[in-house]
């Protein structure tokens, strides 16, 4: 019964989720062209609030718990597990006080309205997985232009996303990178839970009442521990909130 609901529902996401893409896409065009970087921050702040709340269109239910005090005087390094697509939006707009930035596979930036665009002009880095000197010189890039410009960068260190939820172990080469460059970010750890479960089915048709929840962890400075040690403690605060 709950996968046949979900097919009527999972419509209904669809086209007000492609609707709000093109309805933003020529939006953040001229507030990038025409008023500069806040404005279109407004826009991509503006966008994944709605693109957050749309999945009530599916029953789903977003919590951010955010009780730790994050100073927006030093960059950050965000470091979360990944379990589908919809852990970037919340993402984007509970932490848009600290102007996150992603490492994004080079595919992404091509084809998509408003998000293919947001990563080309927004600050993010689009890697070629296939390229290890181009990931390599474009996490370097965005670790130096997060600390000149007091922004935060998001990293899933998985790699790939847990497609039933359990988390997998973490791929540590691009995290050292930014721990090494960005010396005085704070390292904010955040649990996701469940957002797997919006892909349950597959693509078509999506899953239905979850409770997708964020859970912020307290903040490290990233040389309170030797590298290894420190991504050690990361890794084990993340995967002790999965449930």
């Amino acid at each position: 019964m709950r996968k046949l609901l979900a097919y009527p529902l999972t419509v209904i996401y669809f086209i007000v989720f492609g609707l709000l893409l093109l309805i933003f896409h020529p939006i953040q065009w001229v507030c990038f062209n025409v008023f500069g970087y806040q404005a279109h921050k407004k826009s991509v702040d503006t966008l994944n609030f709605f693109l957050t709340y749309t999945l009530l269109f599916l029953g789903d239910r977003v919590s951010f718990r955010n009780p730790h005090k994050i100073s927006t005087d030093k960059p950050c390094i965000i470091v979360a597990n990944h379990q589908s697509m919809y852990d970037i939006s919340p993402i984007i707009w509970h932490m848009r006080k600290h102007h996150p930035k992603f490492i994004s596979k080079k595919e992404l930036g091509r084809g998509i309205p408003s998000i293919s665009y947001n990563l080309r002009h927004g600050g993010s880095a689009l890697i070629d997985r296939k390229d290890r000197e181009q990931a390599l010189k474009a996490i370097i890039n965005l670790a130096n232009y997060a600390t000149e410009n007091n922004r935060s960068v998001v990293i899933f260190p998985e790699g790939t996303r847990s497609r039933d939820g359990k988390p997998k172990p973490f791929q540590t080469g691009g995290l050292k990178i930014l721990l090494k460059k960005m010396p005085e970010a704070q390292v904010v750890p955040i649990s996701i839970n469940n957002s797997w479960k919006t892909l349950r089915y597959g693509k078509f048709p999506m899953g239905i009442g979850a409770h997708i929840s964020f859970d912020v962890h307290e903040p490290m400075g990233a040389r309170d521990l030797p590298a290894d040690q420190l991504i050690a403690k990361i890794e084990e605060t993340i995967s002790g909130a999965i449930h």
